[in-house]
């Protein structure tokens, strides 16, 4: 099996599965034709319809050889409204990977903190692929996961089996009920940062989402003693 050796030359993908994670955002489970794809957790590629444009996407799933691998995305501008109106067995290009990735070689056996926002989880989801894939090699994993209603919650199907990894913590927190069941924490995922166990020593930020909840993400962590040196922004 050959591998995508030219990052910037299109390759053709089918769609095999589409699964719709909220009103607005999709994963597209995408199989290459003929070539296996190898990426980093943290790395992008373009997605493209011809006539239409392209986007950059962040690679979702585990970053681990393989002819499929997805993307999780919203349906904001051009490109994406045209994929939406497309169907199982429907054919894309992708470019790439892009990027230089999450700094995986220097958190081995390290305690890891990931905060994530809105639908920041593409990146990230690719990151704890990877932790999960091996697990015995790093510490204690804790998340923390904000989103504005309940059904904003992208891979809500995934996360009970996270919560059941063994040293994985999950702290999820949503902005408002918005008339849906919801029985665990309501406010912005700094909120979260009160029940916070991860310690400063010997440990690394992940953390991923709007500009501007990464800002205050980061002025957070440093009050809380962690150095700027120890938090990665996506």
């Amino acid at each position: 099996m050959k591998e995508m050796d030219n990052p910037y030359a299109p390759n053709m993908a089918v769609i095999k599965e589409i699964i719709k994670e909220t009103p607005d955002t999709n994963t597209y489970v995408l199989c290459l034709k003929e070539k296996k794809f190898n990426f980093r957790a943290g790395q992008f590629v373009m997605l493209s319809l011809f006539g239409v444009g392209e986007a950059a996407i962040s690679i979702c799933s585990a970053p681990a050889p393989s002819k499929e691998f997805a993307l999780t995305f919203r349906k904001v501008g051009m490109v994406t409204d045209a994929i939406f109106n497309l169907k199982e067995g429907d054919k894309v290009w992708v470019r790439g990977p892009y990027g230089n990735g999450w700094p995986i070689e220097k958190i081995e056996g390290k305690d890891l903190l990931l905060v994530v926002g809105g639908c920041g989880c593409g990146s990230f989801r690719s990151l704890l692929m990877h932790i999960f894939m091996d697990r015995e090699r790093y510490g204690n994993v804790e998340i923390l996961y904000g989103t504005r209603t309940p059904a904003d919650q992208i891979y809500a199907y995934e996360h009970e089996k996270w919560r059941s990894m063994p040293g994985v913590r999950l702290l999820r927190t949503v902005e408002k009920k918005d008339g849906q069941k919801w029985d665990e924490h309501i406010g912005l995922v700094t909120s979260l940062f009160p029940f916070i166990k991860t310690k400063p020593d010997d440990s690394v930020v992940f953390t991923c989402g709007p500009e501007i909840m990464m800002k205050f993400v980061g002025l957070e962590l440093i009050k809380k003693g962690f150095s700027e040196e120890q938090i990665y922004l996506s």
